[in-house]
């Protein structure tokens, strides 16, 4: 049995003699708590710990320009009519006056020139979405070079692949609902990719523009994707990376104290709350600031799209140049096959590209397979001490940069003088050739700084002082690394290659090897063995060396 008593003493309840109600937004406060548990999860989170390096705001790039992206988008929306419907223009463009053009165009016309502001939020809108994607692959690329994509962070990886692809066809998308003349260049761009598919290239192309190209509905089912499907698919995929950011904590770089069950840095609130506000207005400011000098996309130059003519020096957004300069330089190649024509000189490239981003996208679990690894990371790698993924990382960038020098051919021609031509073959060759020997120079040039490493682990560092010794030999004194230094140098790990085993079992049968055990064997050897790393020193040799025999 349980009794309960009541302070009944007004003394107790303060010098009024009666306690005060609760202000009004203290009890809607533990209203909401009460029923949702906002204060228990906020004290939980608001003190999580994140490390302070620069690198890690790359990240918040991407994840403010993309706020920004939805902020100028939903005020674009307000005065943007996507129909194809024609209409005669009566704007404030006086050299465009009395032309026939869709709904499309001319309301983004009436944005540019009569809605307050509107050509600013315009820019504002483009640019941030071209530094979303540029700080989305400046991100992975920093994610993939110190191996941040390792267990138990291999689905955070994918979202994030996710978004960049998401983000890629959403810029697309976006680019090409004004309808002007550049962005229709584009759309017939894609549908002759689209038409390259065998057998539902045609119905597939009917079905996106709704009959024979243009069509009269493209622009409107463009818009559709564009503020719906996509951006709310990449919103639930940005909600989805920082509660895994959240729930995995954030990677570090090695350090002193640093561990695998710990992170050093500065807490949520109030410190990284801070920095990360003045942060997102910083971005803010920025992209606002090269939006305001730097025109982009001036559709009233180039006029509405129509389909008999097309736009000279016609160029994507930088992300799509990749896939755009594969089916520049590809040979036309032709089949016939019972009737049916096969283009597989742009039906090769559509292929080779979502197999690339695939290949992307899968990198993480081929790395796990390769390793066999199966314990959690969250200590960053140096890009030297992985030469072989280093090396694959850069390899893949030159391929991109090369290709878009092929996306760009014509312009390549025309400001530089050059034959169209003479760059087309050298794209085609440096697209093979390129690619193996920047991963040939990466992996040596890895493969050296891990030898200096090395080198002042055991002798020290160089202090450009020279010192002459009694007998006459001049030598340069060497000061020995602190211990965080050391522990910075020496930290890492490094794997050993897997091994076939025996062939033969107990009792002395031939053992059957798979395929697969083949082939990892080969790919483990390619990423650890011996002439892919250089061995850490031991604490043998740093004993010996550091002793004082033949240490200066």
């Amino acid at each position: 049995m349980s009794t309960t008593s009541t302070n009944t003493n007004p003394a107790a309840d303060g010098a009024g003699g009666s306690r005060g109600q609760a202000p009004a937004g203290e009890r809607v406060a533990d209203w909401a708590d009460a029923r949702l548990g906002i204060y228990s999860l906020a004290k939980s989170n608001m003190r999580k710990i994140f490390p302070d390096h620069w690198s890690f705001m790359l990240g918040e790039v991407c994840l403010y320009s993309f706020l920004i992206i939805i902020l100028t988008g939903v005020y674009l929306t307000l005065f943007f009519h996507p129909s194809m419907n024609e209409v005669v223009y009566h704007g404030s463009y006086v050299p465009l006056q009395g032309q026939l053009m869709s709904e499309a165009f001319n309301s983004t016309m009436h944005i540019s020139f009569d809605v307050r502001g509107g050509l600013l939020i315009r820019q504002i809108h483009h640019w941030a979405a071209l530094v979303f994607l540029a700080g989305m692959f400046v991100h992975m690329m920093r994610v993939f070079f110190t191996g941040a994509f390792r267990k138990p962070r291999e689905i955070n990886w994918v979202f994030g692949f996710l978004l960049f692809v998401l983000g890629m066809f959403t810029g697309f998308t976006g680019y090409s609902l004004p309808d002007d003349l550049l962005s229709g260049t584009g759309v017939r761009f894609m549908e002759g990719a689209i038409l390259s598919v065998p057998i539902v290239g045609t119905y597939l192309s009917f079905f996106l523009f709704g009959g024979q190209f243009p069509g009269g509905d493209f622009v409107a089912r463009f818009y559709s994707i564009h503020i719906l499907l996509l951006p709310g698919i990449m919103l639930g995929l940005v909600v989805g990376h920082l509660i895994l950011v959240v729930y995995h904590k954030h990677t570090q770089f090695a350090g002193p104290g640093k561990t695998n069950n710990n992170v050093i840095g500065m807490p949520l609130m109030p410190v990284y709350m801070a920095k990360a506000g003045g942060f997102f207005f910083l971005v803010f400011g920025v992209i606002a600031a090269v939006a305001a000098v730097a025109q982009i996309n001036p559709i009233w130059a180039l006029g509405p799209y129509r389909p008999d003519q097309v736009s000279t020096g016609a160029q994507p957004d930088w992300y799509m140049g990749f896939s755009e300069g594969l089916i520049r330089v590809m040979p036309g190649w032709e089949v016939n096959v019972w009737g049916h024509t096969l283009v597989l000189g742009v039906f090769i490239p559509l292929v080779i590209f979502p197999l690339v981003l695939v290949a992307i996208g899968v990198y993480p679990f081929i790395e796990s397979w390769v390793t066999g690894d199966k314990r959690e990371h969250h200590i960053l790698d140096r890009p030297r001490n992985a030469p072989t993924r280093t090396a694959f990382g850069a390899a893949w960038i030159s391929w991109y940069f090369v290709l878009l020098i092929g996306g760009g051919n014509d312009l390549w021609a025309t400001h530089f003088h050059l034959s169209i031509n003479a760059i087309t073959w050298f794209v085609r060759i440096a697209f093979f050739v390129v690619p193996v020997i920047v991963f040939i120079a990466t992996k040596r040039i890895c493969l050296g700084l891990q030898r200096r490493d090395r080198d002042k682990v055991l002798h020290g560092r160089e202090s450009g002082i020279i010192k002459r010794l009694p007998h006459g030999e001049f030598i340069e004194v060497h000061e020995p690394l602190s211990q965080e230094q050391l522990h910075t140098l020496t930290s890492h790990e490094q794997y050993q290659p897997v091994e076939i085993g025996p062939t033969v079992d107990e009792n002395g049968v031939e053992r059957k090897i798979k395929g697969s055990e083949k082939l990892r064997s080969r790919l483990s050897n390619a990423y650890y063995g011996d002439t892919n790393q250089i061995p850490k020193p031991t604490v043998e040799e740093y004993k010996e060396i550091t002793s004082g025999h033949g240490h200066h």
